[in-house]
């Protein structure tokens, strides 16, 4: 709906409200192109350059990737999970991995004694589309459904301080599941989760935590001391 307000500051600070509100919504995902500055015009019913305002202080804030010739993306769901992905962009891959790991074993362990019936079958779900996406050999659709599957189990731990964290390191972790893939998907390369769905599902809670665990260690290029 149209925005209006006296001030043109005001204005901007209206627009970076609702842009915010697309991203942490989910309406607009991470890696996904916004619209453009013209149809954000059309559709909030405000000034060029009250948009462009807008969109440049979320950059700012690490939430927008301002590509030049290209658009503007999705870099993070927060200012937090902006900050995060400049500060950690150029870690250590085997520290990322340690990270992970900790972080995953735990949801993990967690979820096996929290999850529903219907996270179950969720989970189930994401699994096979992580699957098929292995199977069609596309490299970004895997590491955004690997990435969905493992968000999935996180969120199952019922643990929201874990969830929210985990979702700030988004870009970090798939950055670096991004970086680890390479450009081709090798059968060499395949991690089956099926084993930690089945430990989840059967409220095994040290089989869950294990395999959540062993997965980053797993990955090329990360060696385990």
């Amino acid at each position: 709906m149209p925005l209006s307000s006296p001030r043109r500051s005001a204005l901007a600070d209206q627009v970076i409200v609702e842009l915010r509100r697309q991203i942490t919504s989910g309406e607009w995902p991470v890696g996904s192109r916004i619209p453009t500055e013209p149809e954000l015009v059309e559709q909030l019913g405000v000034a060029r350059n009250t948009v462009r305002e807008a969109i440049r202080a979320l950059a700012h804030n690490g939430l927008l990737d301002i590509r030049q010739g290209s658009g503007t993306y999705v870099l993070a769901t927060s200012e937090l999970a902006g900050v995060m992905h400049r500060r950690f962009a150029d870690a250590d891959p085997r520290h990322v991995a340690e990270l992970r790991s900790t972080l995953e074993a735990s949801a993990a362990r967690h979820a096996a004694h929290r999850r529903t019936e219907a996270e179950v079958t969720h989970l189930q779900a994401l699994l096979a589309r992580r699957e098929d996406a292995w199977a069609g050999g596309d490299v970004d659709a895997f590491v955004e459904a690997d990435a969905t599957f493992h968000m999935a189990v996180v969120k199952a731990s019922h643990n929201e301080v874990l969830t929210a964290l985990y979702a700030d390191l988004g870009a970090v972790l798939r950055a670096f599941l991004r970086h680890d893939v390479g450009d081709e998907l090798r059968p060499e390369d395949h991690l089956d989760h099926a084993r930690l769905v089945a430990a989840i599902r059967d409220g095994d809670a040290e089989a869950a935590a294990t395999e959540a665990g062993s997965y980053a260690h797993t990955c090329r290029g990360v060696a385990a001391d």
